[in-house]
């Protein structure tokens, strides 16, 4: 069985978020996506809301997204981990992804992340050992090469390079300008964001 792992802080989850686990069970042939809420990220500010909150949340947006029909009339199952909130700090994500490995014996898991962290993972712990070890996707962002792991991309990059060198795979999962900082300041400017969250 192979089972995404989508990480993040989820402050708040939004829209983009949704599209993204959207794309992954339905598009991306996978059956089971587990959102892992991270209470703190080491290379992050620390977050505004508390992670018991943000988990509340995340677990009431999963239902919903859950319940939509194009994933419920196939059998797609989301999941909510608060793995995470009980591990030894700093948290890395490596040791998370064993973690998982270890609790769910015969699982193949698959992290996802998005484009922005694949450009700085060499600043994450223990990074080519994930790698290794572990199937990556990456989904585009903002302001990053999308297409740094596609074949028409310029093979001297140094994405490029990781994407060949450790088969990571870019998934063409759809981008939506949204970010949770964006709707955290638009909200400190009075404005609205409901079409935004999900």
């Amino acid at each position: 069985m192979r089972t995404a792992l989508y990480f993040g802080s989820f402050n708040p989850f939004h829209a983009g978020h949704a599209a993204i686990a959207r794309w992954i069970l339905t598009e991306g042939g996978l059956h089971r996506l587990v959102l892992v809420v991270s209470p703190k990220n080491p290379l992050k500010e620390r977050v505004e809301s508390s992670p018991l909150q943000r988990l509340d949340q995340v677990r009431e947006a999963a239902a919903r997204l859950s319940a939509e029909p194009e994933l419920k009339n196939r059998g797609k199952k989301i999941d909510v981990s608060d793995i995470e909130f009980s591990m030894e700090e700093p948290l890395y994500t490596i040791n998370t992804l064993r973690k998982f490995r270890e609790t769910e014996p015969g699982v193949e898991h698959i992290l996802i992340i998005g484009s922005d962290n694949l450009e700085v993972i060499e600043k994450w712990n223990s990074w080519r050992n994930l790698l290794d070890e572990f199937e990556v996707w990456v989904y585009p962002r903002r302001q990053s090469p999308a297409g740094a792991c596609s074949a028409e991309a310029p093979q001297s990059t140094q994405v490029a390079s990781l994407c060949a060198q450790y088969g990571v795979k870019l998934i063409d999962a759809p981008y939506l300008d949204i970010s949770s900082t964006q709707i955290r300041e638009m909200e400190l400017r009075g404005e609205a964001t409901d079409s935004l969250k999900y």
